[in-house]
């Protein structure tokens, strides 16, 4: 039964990929606006009824990469030694999210610019950033020792960290082959750094 649940929870991880890569693909060819749920689904030989079991909206399809980066991110986070302080471990987690820290992945690149492009994405985002938020408060406060749901300098270095790291991928964004993004990043959160060093 454990082997059957194990297929069945990898089948509903690769079908919310597929459809998000989909959604992507099709976004970035022909223009957000453009494409519906049904080209989405047929693009990955679902029904539509099928796609609404993973997604609420398109825009929840795009964005699937940016809300999983961004786990990604806690998860790095929760794993940096104890001895690191809480900005530290943060910087390090973000420089371990890609394998090339000089050029981001370029499938989570186009996610980034079609938020850029398209309002409807962009609030859809700082939801999300909300949501990781909230949750990137309680992992710094366990850090420094505040209590759970964490202090006011535990959210503020979320928050702070967080728009710094979208402040970062604007920066490069506008000039993405002046410098690498992780060089953009570091010159981000060295500006900040002293406050929470």
């Amino acid at each position: 039964m454990n082997t059957s649940t194990g297929l069945r929870e990898r089948k509903k991880v690769a079908t919310r990929q597929a459809l998000h890569e989909a959604a992507v693909r099709l976004a970035v060819e022909r223009g957000l606006s453009n494409v519906t749920v049904e080209a989405i689904a047929d693009a990955v030989d679902l029904s539509r009824r099928t796609f609404s079991n993973y997604f609420d909206g398109k825009e929840d399809a795009v964005l699937y990469g940016y809300e999983q980066g961004l786990r990604t991110l806690l998860d790095l986070l929760r794993v940096r030694p104890a001895e690191e302080s809480p900005w530290t471990a943060l910087r390090q987690a973000f420089h371990g999210l890609h394998s090339d820290p000089d050029e981001p992945d370029p499938h989570w690149l186009a996610e980034y610019r079609l938020v850029r492009e398209n309002p409807s994405l962009l609030a859809r985002q700082l939801a999300a950033l909300a949501r990781v938020e909230r949750e990137l408060t309680e992992v710094i406060a366990e850090r420094i020792g505040d209590q759970p749901g964490g202090s006011t300098r535990a959210r503020v270095m979320a928050a702070t960290f967080l728009t710094g790291l979208r402040l970062a991928m604007q920066l490069w964004l506008d000039e993405p082959r002046a410098r690498p993004l992780s060089e953009v990043a570091d010159t981000v959160f060295d500006q900040i750094s002293a406050r929470f060093e």
